[in-house]
């Protein structure tokens, strides 16, 4: 056996047999077709391979080999199957394992391209059987066991089991080092990253792709080094990383450039390989640039790579990727002008998987177009029929194809979207017979990402399209439905969030609604209020929804949930879960030792988030007391006064709000009953959920601080001056070091964070929350620090060191027009380590903010007094002051987690 090919099998690792890879991009586009499109071409195939594999072997076991390829290239997964097998029989005859071996994990990722998990795990266990039996110390036996681990890896990690995963790429890069092959261990080294992603351990995964980056700029073989930019920049987004995956991708393509083909879009002799890497890296970028919410960056990136596409296939996938981006920008115009000729090449596709997909991804887009009531293809009468019936036909022939490649993903798919068609057209029993057939297929092959979808369906179905649900309907069906639809989803967390960017990218569209239509199902009742039973269930969901949220923001499953039991923690503390449903806020109240309590107010969720958004621009610094005080009574209102005698009979001193939505933003502090604020009546808290605390309360024994800020300007930011006045005046109420200024910078606090024992972590410093994760961030003298990064420096000191009892940000501040920013401060809340913290929603007078500062410690200081009673008595006495009258001073500051 020549070593030439097995040299080329450790050069695709970067794109074949990469969890980005050729099969594995297919296998990823199996499991979550409706984001197919995003598959990317990486350059090279299987073909290439094969291709080598004719001048080692004797030609009859290559052939097979080679028609495989084309089988499995055209989506003609069964057939290739069968020609791999005769394939493997033909070298056991001859005894040769290694190849053996190798075509085994070819079949194991075709079985698992199929669902066939019992199938595709016995052909690597296999696989690895004939290496270990050939006995062989070579380098070529060391490259076919580290390509078989790696797909190994692959199949652990689809299969929920990125620990696993993580393990066997270790031991694929120690093959790659025992085989001397630099390319390979990189490669290794990419795929552990993203196991680690996906158990919820950023910080390593970060660490490790640093590493890889910083060997591929030193890579001297500048065609590798490109491709293997390319591939990083492609997990990068996978990560999250949206801004370093544009930076590397950029990088790659400019060593493309650079190599010659700085016109290559315009230049007609350039070589294949060429052209098609050009394609490939633009098409990453187009990606990228669409993940950012640059719409009209990422069109054009996908026209760039259009003009190179390398086959009929990659044309197909990156207008499928164009049409899609335009009809989720409610661009109509140029989408119907795109799709003619899409649907023409479609028909040029051979019949496979390849051509199901994009048949699939067609019609879902379409449904789409259609339920949005985009231009004319989604009006009434022919043009609505033409859109209806074209797409039917496409599913029909995708499940077709399906059922004829026993592919049971892609039948169930097409089967589901047809059902979402006729859904749609509100052709209700159609639509549930084929949308029953859909989930039955996708559960018989362990397919959750697939089940939940048409468990969704179904619920809505069960309602005929309408809600709230008729009682007299189906409600009973439909509240099942919905239950199995968000447990499947909790099954998928990890997956959902560190995976597939791409469900990341439509949270609000697929998978936040489950939640929420299921809250609304369980809050129906044709008496005065919903059962116990139904609002327990309710509140339970929320809950989850707001982990979902969190997990949204990060891109990974970001937290460890523990129900805490309320009143255990607290006697004196009750929660409110408002909750904004499209026709009605409804509110359920928690007082210690008693039935849960509901109430609603029928009133549209845009009306509702008018007067929150009111109430919300009224607490500016130039208004007048005529402008803040009749909206935040309104506000008070709708969330409390119904249960305002329950709330003084209950004796209760602490309110929790688990708040949703805008009302994130609002402080909770500054509603008013008529008479006085809600802070001058109770102590105020917010948190993300009641299973994201801390049950553990203060411990006061020996409180330490570390105090960080900035006085003068820095990065556009203005100066802070009278920072160092706070800093020096909470000094003298705990003992603390200090770093202020020049010595306030990220190495710094990483020293003193690790170094000391300080239960008070205090950053008067500029800050933003946003709904990104990437622009949250607090500034320090040499530069931003963003949530990840702080959720990195806080969290080393874990296990070592005292945890941090409260992190404090004084001067931070939601982001301007950004309606899910308080997101961000609920992130860094629960990411940070720290069991409470206290942060601002807007950026106050630093003058106030360290006056109340300051008496916070003061309380704080005070026996038996909480964070919450400490914040609040801080709060009341701001607002005594008479130029600090206005909420605008004192309301935005607002504790998040444990008040204890």
């Amino acid at each position: 056996m020549r070593k030439g090919w097995l040299r080329f099998l450790s050069c695709t690792l970067l794109g074949l047999f990469l969890a980005i890879g050729f099969h594995a991009g297919l296998a990823a586009a199996t499991e979550r077709p409706n984001t197919w499109f995003q598959a990317e071409q990486t350059g090279r195939s299987l073909s290439t391979l094969s291709q080598s594999l004719q001048s080692a072997i004797t030609p009859p076991p290559a052939e097979l080999v080679q028609q495989a390829e084309e089988r499995y290239q055209a989506g003609q997964l069964l057939d290739a199957i069968a020609l791999w097998q005769k394939a493997t029989d033909r070298y056991g005859q001859e005894g040769d394992r290694l190849n053996q071996a190798l075509i085994l994990s070819f079949l194991a990722t075709a079985f698992s391209d199929l669902g066939q998990w019992t199938q595709a795990q016995g052909a690597i266990a296999d696989s690895l059987a004939f290496i270990q039996n050939s006995k062989l110390e070579t380098q070529n036996s060391n490259l076919v066991l580290a390509q078989v681990l790696t797909t190994q890896g692959q199949l652990q990690l689809a299969h929920g089991q990125p620990s696993e995963a993580f393990k066997t790429w270790r031991m694929a890069e120690a093959a790659y080092r025992q085989a001397d092959d630099p390319t390979g261990i990189l490669g290794s080294q990419i795929n552990q990253a993203r196991a680690l992603q996906s158990e919820g351990l950023y910080r390593r995964a970060t660490v490790l792709l640093t590493q890889v980056e910083q060997a591929l700029q030193s890579q001297p073989d500048a065609r590798l080094q490109m491709t293997g930019l390319r591939n990083l920049g492609k997990v990068l987004r996978l990560v999250g990383n949206l801004a370093q995956s544009r930076a590397v991708l950029e990088q790659s393509l400019a060593i493309l450039q650079r190599r010659g083909f700085a016109n290559a879009e315009k230049v007609q002799d350039q070589t294949a390989r060429s052209t098609s890497e050009l394609s490939g890296i633009l098409f990453s970028l187009g990606n990228t640039t669409r993940a950012q919410g640059e719409t009209d960056t990422a069109l054009t990136f996908y026209q760039r790579a259009l003009i190179t596409a390398p086959s009929l296939t990659a044309k197909t996938q990156i207008q499928l990727a164009q049409f899609s981006l335009l009809v989720e920008a409610n661009r109509q115009a140029e989408a119907q002008r795109l799709l003619p000729p899409l649907q023409v090449q479609l028909a040029q596709l051979p019949a496979g998987r390849l051509a199901a997909y994009a048949r699939i991804h067609l019609a879902q887009s379409l449904v789409r177009l259609r339920s949005r009531g985009a231009g004319e293809a989604g009006g009434a009468g022919e043009a609505s029929a033409q859109v209806f019936n074209g797409a039917a036909r496409g599913l029909a022939m995708a499940m077709q194809q399906g059922r004829n490649m026993g592919d049971r993903r892609v039948e169930s798919y097409a089967l589901g979207t047809l059902g979402r068609l006729y859904e749609n057209t509100q052709q209700w029993d159609a639509a549930k017979t084929l949308t029953q057939q859909a989930l039955s297929l996708a559960q018989s092959i362990d397919a959750p990402d697939i089940a939940y979808q048409w468990e969704w369906q179904l619920g809505r179905l069960f309602c005929q399209g309408t809600q709230p649900c008729s009682s007299t309907g189906g409600l009973e069906e439909a509240t099942a439905a919905y239950a199995e639809a968000v447990k499947t989803l909790q099954s998928l967390r990890s997956d959902l969030a560190a995976i597939n960017p791409e469900v990341q990218f439509s949270f609000r569209e697929s998978v936040e609604p489950v939640y929420r239509q299921f809250v609304e199902l369980l809050l129906q009742s044709d008496s005065d209020a919903p059962s116990q039973n139904n609002l327990k269930q309710a509140r339970e969901v929320i809950e989850v929804l707001q982990l979902a949220e969190l997990d949204n923001f990060f891109r990974e499953a970001c937290t460890n949930a523990r129900p805490v039991n309320i009143d255990q923690l607290d006697p004196q503390a009750a929660v409110i879960y408002p909750i904004i449903l499209p026709n009605q806020l409804a509110v359920i109240l928690a007082l210690p030792n008693q039935p849960l309590r509901y109430h609603k107010t029928s009133l549209p969720q845009v009306e509702l988030e008018h007067r929150l958004t009111q109430m919300r621009q009224a607490l500016r610094p130039t208004a007048f007391v005529e402008d803040w005080l009749p909206v935040s009574q309104q506000v008070y209102q709708l969330l409390l006064q119904p249960v305002e005698t329950e709330l003084v009979a209950s004796g209760v001193k602490t309110l929790v709000f688990v708040p949703d939505g805008l009302l994130r933003s609002l402080p909770m502090a500054a509603l008013h009953d008529g008479q006085q604020y809600l802070i001058e009546k109770y102590s105020v808290v917010l948190t993300p959920g009641l299973q994201l605390l801390q049950a553990q309360s203060l411990q006061r024994s020996r409180l330490q601080g570390l105090l960080a800020g900035l006085s003068q300007a820095r990065e556009g930011f203005a100066a802070l001056p009278n920072v160092a006045v706070e800093i020096q005046q909470i000094k003298a109420e705990i003992p603390s070091k200090t770093l202020l200024d020049q010595s306030f910078t990220q190495r710094s606090l990483q020293t003193q964070v690790d170094a000391t024992d300080a239960s008070i972590v205090h950053l008067a410093t500029h800050g933003q929350f946003s709904s990104k994760a990437d622009d949250t961030f607090i500034l320090t003298w040499d530069g931003p620090i963003n949530v990840k990064q702080l959720d990195q420096l806080l969290r080393t000191r874990e296990g070592n060191l005292k945890p941090i009892e409260l992190l404090v940000l004084s001067a931070c501040q939601t982001a301007t027009g950004d309606k899910r920013a308080a997101l961000g401060m609920a992130g860094v809340a629960v990411r940070s380590g720290a069991r409470s913290t206290l942060a601002s929603l807007w950026s106050v007078s630093d003058r106030s903010t360290a006056s109340l500062m300051i008496q916070f410690y003061r309380e704080l200081g005070k026996p038996g007094v909480t964070k919450a009673e400490a914040l609040r008595r801080a709060q009341v006495a701001l607002l005594q002051q008479d130029d600090y009258t206005s909420p605008y001073y004192w309301a935005p500051f607002v504790l998040l987690g444990n008040w204890l």
